[in-house]
C-alpha cells in the first residue's frame, strides 16, 4: 500500500529498509509544539486571504489545539509509518475534523514547514540556554565577590606565574560566558526570519501573506528567497558553533576543577553532591561531574562537524540529507544545557582551601615580577636589566631553598647593592595581588567592583 499522505504517484509501499532509513518521527516529534503553532498561523492566514473558509480555519485550529493537548498529556500515538511529525499531526487532524484537515497543507510544503518548525525550536532553545548561561554567570560572580581577597597561584604553562585572587579567576569565566551569550544572541537574530510560504522551493501561486505568518510566529520578517528559505541550515551550524565554543569554556573550568580537587594539588574540594565513589577503593571521591562536562565538549563539537559535513556539498534546494540536521543538534544542545546546570551547581558547591591556596600562591617564586617591577620603579632600572637582576636573585634563593621573601637582604645586595629593606613590602603574595590595580587586574578592589557590576547587569542585588 502506498503512503496515503503522499503516495498518489506510487502503486505500492516502500521496502521495510526504505521505511526504516526514511522515517524521522523518533527525532522530529520533539518539534510538535512548533509544528502546531506554525500550522495554526498558516491556517489563519489562509482564511484571512480567502484561500480557505473561516469555518475550515476554525475547525483546523480547534483540531490542532486538541492534538497539542493530547501530545502534552501523553495521549497521542505516533505512527512511524507516517514518517514525520507533520504527517502524524495531519493524519490525526483528519481523524478529528474530516475533510477540512486536507486544506491545511494548501500553499505550503513539508520543506518550508520543517524549516519553520526547526527555526522556532532553535529559537526557543537559544532562549533557554541564554537563561542557563545567565544563571552560571550569577553563580560565578557571587563566588567571585565572596573570594575577592582569596589569594591563589596564577599559572601559565601550568607553571607558577604570578599570584591572583580566586575571585579574579572566576570572573574570567563570567567574561567567557558573556561572549557565549553574545554569539547565541547573534545566531538568534539571524535565524529569526520565516521560511513559511516558500513552499517546496519556488514559492506558491496562492495569494499568501507571508508577513502575516512571520509576525504571528514572532519572526522579524519572511525570508526573501524561496530557494534559500527551504535549503538554508546556517542557523543550525551557527548555533552549534556557539554551543561548541561555550562547551569548550565549560570544559576548561571542568579541567581546572579536576586538577584542583586532586589530593596532589588540593586547592578546592567538592561535596558529595558532585562527586562519586569507587567500587573498589573506599577512599576515593571522584570529580565525575566535572569530567563528564569535559567529555561532552567533544560530543557537542562532533555535532557541529556532522552538520557541516551534511551541508558541504548540497546543491539547491532541499535534499533529504537535511533530515540529518536535527538529531545531532538536539542531542548537543541538550548536552550543553545539562553541562551548564552541572557547572553552575559545582561553582556554588566548591569549597576553596584558602590557606593552601595562599601558600601555593607564594611558591615557585611567583612574586619575581613584583621584584623586577620594584627595581624599575624604585631604582629606575630599565626593565630588561631588572629582569636579569631578578633572575640572579631567584637563582640565589633557589640555591638556598628559600622563598624570595625569606632571602636575606645581604644576599640580594650581593647581586644589586642598592636594594633596600623596602623591597620586602612587595614580595608577599598578598601585597602582589593588591598592587595589580590596573583596569582588568587582580587587585581585590577591582574584583569586587567587577563582580558587583556583573551582578547588577544580571539583575541581582549586591551588598
Amino acid at each position: 500500500m502506498s503512503n496515503k499522505m503522499w503516495g498518489g504517484r506510487f502503486a505500492s509501499g516502500p521496502d521495510a529498509i526504505m521505511e526504516a532509513i526514511n522515517v524521522s518521527i523518533d527525532v522530529d516529534r520533539h518539534l510538535y509544539a512548533q509544528d502546531i503553532a506554525a500550522s495554526k498561523a498558516h491556517a489563519s492566514m489562509l482564511a484571512q486571504q480567502g484561500i480557505i473558509t473561516d469555518d475550515d480555519a476554525r475547525k483546523i485550529a480547534h483540531g490542532l489545539d486538541t492534538i497539542l493537548s493530547e501530545i502534552d498529556n501523553g495521549d497521542f500515538s505516533f505512527d512511524r509509518s507516517l514518517e514525520d511529525i507533520h504527517m502524524n499531526v495531519e493524519s490525526r487532524l483528519s481523524a478529528l475534523i474530516g475533510p477540512a484537515a486536507g486544506r491545511l497543507h494548501t500553499a505550503r510544503s513539508r520543506n518550508d514547514q520543517v524549516a519553520t518548525d526547526f527555526r522556532l525550536w532553535m529559537r526557543d532553545t537559544i532562549d533557554s540556554l541564554d537563561g542557563a548561561l545567565a544563571d552560571y554567570q550569577t553563580a560565578l560572580a557571587e563566588r567571585a565577590l565572596e573570594h575577592a581577597d582569596t589569594v591563589m597561584p596564577g599559572l601559565t604553562h601550568l607553571q607558577t606565574a604570578q599570584p591572583v585572587t580566586f575571585g579574579h579567576h572566576l570572573l574570567a569565566y563570567v567574561e567567557m560566558a558573556a561572549r557565549d551569550r553574545g554569539r547565541f544572541a547573534d545566531a538568534r537574530k539571524r535565524l529569526n526570519e520565516s521560511p513559511l510560504g516558500a513552499a517546496a522551493l519556488a514559492g506558491t501561486s496562492f495569494p499568501v501573506d507571508r508577513d502575516m505568518t512571520a509576525k504571528a510566529l514572532g519572526f522579524d520578517r519572511p525570508m526573501a528567497n524561496s530557494l534559500d528559505a527551504v535549503s538554508d541550515r546556517d542557523f543550525v551550524m551557527e548555533t552549534l558553533a556557539a554551543a561548541t565554543i561555550a562547551s569548550v569554556h565549560l570544559s576548561r573550568l571542568a579541567e581546572e576543577i579536576v586538577i584542583w580537587t586532586s589530593p596532589l594539588v588540593g586547592l578546592v574540594s567538592l561535596s558529595e553532591k558532585f562527586t562519586t565513589g569507587s567500587s573498589i577503593m573506599p577512599q576515593k571521591r571522584n570529580p565525575d561531574a566535572a569530567e563528564l562536562v569535559r567529555a561532552k565538549a567533544g560530543r557537542i563539537a562532533g555535532a557541529l562537524n556532522a552538520i557541516i559535513m551534511v551541508m558541504k556539498g548540497l546543491p539547491l534546494a532541499y535534499q533529504k540529507d537535511m533530515q540529518e540536521d536535527k538529531e545531532g543538534a538536539m542531542d548537543a544542545l541538550s548536552a550543553l544545557s545539562l553541562c551548564l546546570a552541572a557547572m553552575t551547581g559545582m561553582v556554588r558547591d566548591i569549597t576553596p582551601d584558602v590557606a593552601r591556596m595562599k601558600k601555593a600562591a607564594g611558591e615557585g617564586y611567583a612574586t619575581a615580577t613584583d621584584l623586577a617591577d620594584w627595581l624599575v620603579r624604585t631604582l629606575k632600572m630599565p626593565f630588561r636589566d631588572a629582569h636579569h637582576v631578578t633572575g640572579r636573585i631567584v637563582s640565589a634563593a633557589s640555591a638556598r631553598n628559600l622563598p624570595l621573601h625569606r632571602l636575606p637582604l645581604e644576599d640580594m645586595r650581593a647581586v644589586e647593592p642598592r636594594i633596600t629593606e623596602e623591597v620586602f613590602g612587595v614580595l608577599s603574595a598578598t601585597n602582589s595581588v593588591r598592587s595589580r590595580t590596573s583596569y582588568g587586574g587582580t587587585a581585590p578592589r577591582n574584583v569586587r567592583t567587577q563582580a558587583k557590576r556583573w551582578l547588577k547587569r544580571l539583575g541581582k542585588d549586591t551588598p
